[in-house]
C-alpha cells in the first residue's frame, strides 16, 4: 500500500501543483474504483464474454446499417487478430530455444543432451504469452475504443470494403494455418479439452 505522501497520491510528495492536488485525489480515488471493479469481474469468465461478444455484435451492427466506418472495422478485426494469436502461443516460444541451440552448435558448443524420457511424459501447464484476463481487457477496451470511433465522421475513410475483407479472411487463413502447424510440431494444445495439457518440446 502506497503512502499518503507518495507521489501520484495527493500527499506531500504529489507531483501535482497544489491547484491541481484535489484533482489528483478524485483520479485517484476513480482509478481504484476502476480496479475494485475489475477484481470484482474477474472470477465470472462467461459473464464478461458474453457481455464483450455482446458489444462486439453492436459494433458489427453499427458498421452494417450504417454502411461506413469500413477502415475502423478492419483494424478493430487486425487488433482481434493479433491477441488471439498471442494467446494461442506460449510464453516461452520453443523454436526460439531450438534457434538458440542451432547457433551455439555452429559456434562450436557443445551438444545440449535431450533430457530423459521419463521427462517427456511430465505434464508442464501451458503458459499463455497473453493470459485469458488480459485477452479479454484488451478485447473489450478496442471494442470500446471502435464504437466510439464511429460516432465521429473523421474515421469514416472511404473504402471498397471488399478489398478488406478478402485480405482479412486471407491474412486470418495464412496465420492460422501457421499457428497449428507451430502446435503440430511442439505438440501442445492450448485449450482444456477435458485432459491435461500437454507442452513438450
Amino acid at each position: 500500500m502506497m503512502e499518503p505522501g507518495t507521489p501520484g497520491l495527493g500527499g506531500g510528495g504529489s507531483s501535482y501543483p497544489p491547484p491541481l492536488q484535489p484533482l489528483e485525489v478524485h483520479i485517484t480515488k476513480w482509478q481504484r474504483k476502476y480496479q475494485q471493479t475489475l477484481d470484482k469481474l474477474t472470477p465470472h469468465t462467461y459473464q464478461r464474454w458474453a457481455a464483450t461478444a455482446g458489444l462486439v455484435t453492436l459494433f458489427l451492427l453499427r458498421i452494417v446499417f450504417s454502411q461506413g466506418w469500413y477502415i475502423v472495422c478492419y483494424a478493430h478485426a487486425i487488433y482481434l487478430l493479433n491477441l488471439l494469436l498471442a494467446f494461442l502461443q506460449p510464453k516461452f516460444d520453443p523454436s526460439i530455444q531450438d534457434d538458440i541451440m542451432a547457433d551455439d552448435m555452429e559456434e562450436g558448443g557443445d551438444t545440449p543432451t535431450p533430457l530423459p524420457s521419463s521427462r517427456d511424459d511430465e505434464f508442464r501447464p501451458f503458459v499463455r504469452r497473453l493470459p485469458e484476463w488480459q485477452f479479454w481487457l484488451s478485447t473489450t477496451r478496442a471494442t470500446l475504443i471502435a464504437i466510439f470511433c464511429t460516432l465521429s465522421s473523421i474515421f469514416d475513410v472511404p473504402v471498397y470494403w471488399p478489398i478488406l475483407v478478402m485480405y482479412f479472411f486471407v491474412l486470418f487463413f495464412l496465420t492460422m494455418r501457421r499457428q497449428i502447424q507451430h502446435m503440430i510440431k511442439y505438440k501442445y494444445v492450448p485449450f482444456d479439452i477435458g485432459r491435461k495439457t500437454r507442452y513438450v518440446r
